[in-house]
């Protein structure tokens, strides 16, 4: 009986992990994973304390987006579905939304002791015209409030655009 107990209580249905695993490379995804060194965050001048501890926190990106076009608004309208119903579960805490109906909307969820020590952050977007992006932020410890604070700051850094290329495309 404990066996049992064991194996319903570890399988909660599916989780953004083996979402994106399942879909890296199905037509009409994009996928990448973006290591936290991507950003050069050493020519940035004046960091506060916290937003170096916050890039410290992050260990990588993981993004997966789904373009809709003509042939695929069925497919997308499925698989938007599937993503949305992952984020329902429990283990998924919401820490903000946003948005519009035209121009798209968006939520930032997490997973975690608290909003002080995040072990994964959740951005999902969607926008009717466009498609969905989702992308986890991996890290140990991360901190909801020292990440925003680091959000402005990554507008100044370095990216290595051919890594990001894809998904800068996406938003076209």
């Amino acid at each position: 009986m404990a066996l049992v107990t064991t194996i319903v209580s570890c399988n909660q249905g599916p989780t953004l992990q083996t979402y994106f695993v399942d879909n890296e490379l199905n037509p009409g995804f994009i996928s990448g994973d973006v290591p936290a060194s991507i950003i050069n965050i050493e020519e940035i001048e004046n960091l506060t304390d916290d937003q170096k501890e916050a890039y410290e926190s992050i260990d990588k990106l993981n993004i997966l987006a789904y373009q809709i076009n003509e042939t695929n608004k069925e497919d997308y309208e499925v698989e938007l579905k599937k993503v949305k119903e992952i984020l329902k579960n429990e283990k998924y805490e919401e820490l903000m939304r946003g948005g519009n109906t035209s121009d798209g909307k968006f939520v930032i969820k997490f997973i975690g002791e608290s909003e002080t020590s995040i072990d994964e952050l959740i951005l999902f977007g969607d926008a009717k015209d466009k498609g969905f992006v989702v992308a986890r932020v991996l890290g140990d410890d991360m901190n909801a409030g020292k990440l925003m604070k680091l959000s402005g700051v990554l507008e100044q850094a370095d990216l290595d655009n051919d890594q990001l290329e894809s998904f800068k495309n996406f938003f076209k």
